[in-house]
């Protein structure tokens, strides 16, 4: 008999345990974006970084707190307020790509958004064309094509 009860403390335990593995960050923040996704459109790869600010609202009742952002690749970075901000402020999630450090052609790149909202994860892509032009030099009325 104890061991059928000290079976089902167990098996109780590691459900209850499972359960709190999965439920979502508590509080009443809510993070809102204005706008979840942003197209370049055609970039010179060699023109230098490229930015842009997603600005956002906490829609919650108690603060909200940005934890991390997170990119797909190194040539692209995050930069956020590591301040609170409180019900019903706003905020700016300001992304810096740098078309140099990756390949040409169509990217879609993705960050993720860590924080305290009720969500607790959001995501946001930047997208567009990076384009890479051959350098043409002009010499004694020749064209040289590199």
């Amino acid at each position: 008999m104890r061991k059928l009860l000290f079976f089902w403390i167990a098996s109780l335990l590691c459900v209850m345990q499972a359960e709190a593995k999965e439920q979502k960050p508590t509080g009443d923040a809510l993070l809102l974006l204005h706008e979840k996704s942003h197209n370049f459109g055609d970039v010179e790869r060699r023109g230098g970084d490229l930015i842009y600010e997603f600005t956002f609202k906490n829609g919650g009742t108690t603060p909200l707190v940005l934890t991390r952002v997170v990119t797909s690749c190194s040539c692209l970075k995050g930069h956020f307020q590591r301040k609170p901000v409180p019900a019903g402020g706003e905020g700016v999630i300001r992304i810096v790509y740098e078309p140099q450090k990756s390949e040409p052609g169509v990217f879609n790149k993705v960050i993720q958004i860590y924080s305290n909202s009720r969500e607790g994860r959001e995501v946001i892509t930047v997208q567009g064309n990076a384009l890479d032009h051959p350098k043409v030099k002009v010499k004694n009325e020749k064209i040289k094509i590199k």
